[in-house]
């Protein structure tokens, strides 16, 4: 039998790292992280949290760990959320993800408010050591000679790596939506991609459930990257049409979430727009349906990636 391309890693924290009033940095460290596999920059791992009555006692490492843990009563099943590999270390034995802390809004939210150093955490990732595919990463630009990034707060780790592993003739645009102006982070970018940062700010303020309730969410993001469409396509309609090297169809993902939308086209080698979109559903699939419906924007040209959806909780 195969060796699973993830598999459970058992580690502790050892550093935390308040980069912003939302965005905090965990190093995770173990000896066994030195199997870690990081295969696209954009690469999805889930952190599997503590239940306060049985901390980790009934998550299932071995096999297919998905399949056991859905099977756990509600009680027992730990919560699981998804994160994206900030930066890995694995002869070092560290992983760095970056959390966004709203609060007491979640678990995750409640868990960072609280995790210190030597804490445990169980971390589900790609196994290095396996020879199956692990997925999971959707950057693939292929020849792309314009790139365009947009997403809110929740792919910001991913956008991050992305820019770190551009070559240095790339050239785009980046949108980021963020809940203030405080958590525009250093982020390091080609001198040709540009970094937009879109702070909600007073927008969600005065809404008593916090920012992912405001119902301004994405209202910035969709703005700014429709603007800056419309204006492009209007300077290279051609960069927008069909892919001659791409498949005839896009590639479907599941996700833990049947209601999440979720669609990556693999790399195409003639040039022309790559659209990399994740974040919040409704937003992205707004910013999806005017590129390829609005402004003709083939398919294949765009990876959007719906990460969480307001009003659901993944796991």
């Amino acid at each position: 039998m195969a060796k699973p391309g993830y598999r459970v890693f058992d580690t502790q924290v050892a550093r935390i790292t308040r980069m912003s009033p939302h965005f905090v940095r965990v190093t995770f460290r173990s000896d066994d992280l030195e199997g870690l596999g990081w295969d696209g920059p954009d690469q999805r791992i889930k952190v599997v949290l503590p239940l306060a009555s049985s901390g980790f006692d009934d998550v299932p490492f071995e096999g297919d760990w998905y399949s056991a843990w859905r099977a756990l009563p509600d009680e027992r099943r730990n919560p699981i959320r998804t994160y994206t590999i900030r930066e890995a270390r694995p002869a070092a034995g560290e992983l760095d993800v970056d959390f966004v802390a709203h609060g007491d809004s979640g678990p995750a939210s409640r868990w960072i408010a609280a995790a210190q150093a030597g804490d445990r955490l169980l971390v589900i990732a790609p196994d290095a050591t396996s020879d199956e595919d692990s997925g999971g990463w959707e950057w693939r630009p292929g020849a792309a000679h314009t790139l365009l990034i947009a997403g809110d707060e929740t792919a910001v780790p991913a956008v991050g790596a992305i820019l770190e592993q551009l070559p240095s003739d790339a050239r785009g645009a980046v949108f980021l939506e963020v809940p203030e102006r405080g958590d525009a982070l250093e982020l390091r970018a080609p001198a040709g991609v540009t970094v937009q940062w879109l702070p909600r700010g007073d927008a969600t303020r005065g809404h008593a459930d916090g920012p992912e309730s405001a119902p301004e969410y994405g209202a910035a993001l969709v703005a700014a990257v429709t603007a800056w469409a419309d204006a492009w396509v209007a300077v290279d309609p051609a960069a927008a049409a069909v892919p001659a090297a791409a498949p005839a169809a896009a590639r479907e993902l599941p996700t833990l979430d049947d209601d999440l939308v979720w669609e990556a086209p693999a790399a195409a080698d003639d040039g022309g727009l790559y659209a990399w979109l994740a974040g919040e559903a409704t937003a992205i699939t707004t910013l999806r349906r005017h590129l390829v419906k609005g402004l003709g924007v083939d398919r294949r040209r765009v990876a959007f990636m719906g990460y969480w959806k307001l009003g659901r909780a993944e796991g």
